[in-house]
């Protein structure tokens, strides 16, 4: 019985030092991701980009609006000079307008957001992937995110990682798009 006793002991004790072993070999790390969306050049260029696209869409429609206010002014001013039939009439045109006015600035920003967010969606796809490919690589056994939607609630500095992974980020970026430009370049050579 003491035997038995004791070669369990034994099957524990071993057990447990395996247990401590697999301890030693665990990895991890974790991502702030707020702030690798906001060091990422790709997400700053996509940012850029449909911030001067909204702007660009703004200047047209401002345009629009300008003319809006002009004959607005010029209704006033000739109101009491053509009769009450007129503004009436006018007045509803005018209306109308407006209304076309704010449709047309809703329906710019919406395009906008399903536009960027399909794009955002997009890089933040790509971005967990090369996350997922870069911890297979070097071997860890969990990434965990930080930021906006924090994951993490307490992790040592050590573990960051989120300076390594946007700088390969960025070279790969930099990379592909030095390759385009040359493709594009190339393109119009032959042309």
């Amino acid at each position: 019985m003491k035997k038995s006793i004791l070669v369990i002991g034994l099957l524990l004790a071993l057990a447990s030092c395996e247990k401590a072993a697999e301890q030693k070999d665990f990895k991890t790390a974790y991502v702030d991701t707020s702030n690798l969306l906001e060091e990422y050049t790709e997400a700053k260029d996509i940012e850029a980009k449909y911030k001067s696209k909204g702007e660009e869409m703004g200047k047209q429609l401002e345009a629009e609006v300008a003319r809006f206010r002009n004959e607005a002014s010029s209704f006033q001013k000739n109101a009491q000079t053509y009769g009450p039939q007129w503004a009436q009439q006018k007045g509803a045109e005018l209306q109308k307008k407006e209304q076309e006015l704010s449709y047309a600035q809703q329906a710019i920003l919406r395009q906008l957001q399903e536009e960027s967010g399909k794009e955002m969606d997009s890089l933040v796809k790509d971005v967990k992937k090369f996350i997922k490919d870069y911890g297979k690589e070097k071997g860890y056994n969990y990434i965990y995110g930080t930021g906006d939607a924090a994951s993490v609630l307490y992790a040592k500095e050590e573990y960051d990682i989120t300076k390594e992974i946007i700088k390969l980020l960025n070279d790969k970026y930099k990379a592909n798009s030095s390759t385009e430009t040359k493709k594009k370049d190339t393109a119009e050579a032959k042309k």
